[in-house]
């Protein structure tokens, strides 16, 4: 897994992960290097969604500080 995967991505390869275990057809070494790829998967789509979740907060405190600052502007200006 050396490039750049996308979410969408790891999550379809996890998924096929999961059916190649549930299957029950791998050897023991393969299911060894299904899960170690499943979790290294599942932990680039933990830190994907962290960083989407990062960036919304990011815009929610930036859309509120501007609507504090409009606020603000205009009460002044009625004062």
């Amino acid at each position: 897994m050396g490039e750049a995967r996308t979410y969408e991505a790891s999550a379809a390869r996890v998924e096929e992960i999961i059916r190649r275990l549930d299957a029950g057809e791998a050897s023991l070494s393969e299911t060894l290097e299904l899960v170690k790829e499943g979790k290294d998967l599942i932990e680039h789509c933990a830190r994907e969604l962290e960083a989407v979740g990062d960036a919304l907060e990011e815009l929610r405190l930036e859309d509120l500080v501007a609507r504090l600052e409009r606020e603000g502007a205009g009460g002044e200006r009625t004062r």
